[in-house]
């Protein structure tokens, strides 16, 4: 018997508080239905160039030195 009314005492709180209860004008709020545009973003697309690098560094004793030769010549991608 005790644990029912236990129980009941309990749940009274719980009960009360679900109870529909009046609304105040206070706390409605109206939106406006406003039609936003949608944006859509293009992807944008990495476009490259290459260009040959006809010459490279090399460490000689006194620093480094740009040297200008044919053979280790390379392509470089480049952002356009």
């Amino acid at each position: 018997m005790k644990r029912i009314l236990l129980g009941t005492l309990l749940a009274l709180p719980f009960a009360i508080s679900s109870l529909p209860s009046q609304a105040s004008a206070a706390e409605i709020l109206v939106r406006p239905n406003v039609h936003t545009v949608a944006v859509v973003h293009k992807p944008v697309i990495a476009r490259f160039q290459k260009k040959l690098i006809p010459a490279h560094w090399e460490r000689v004793r006194r620093g480094n030195r740009w040297v200008k030769v044919r053979v280790p010549a390379h392509y470089v991608n480049l952002r356009v």
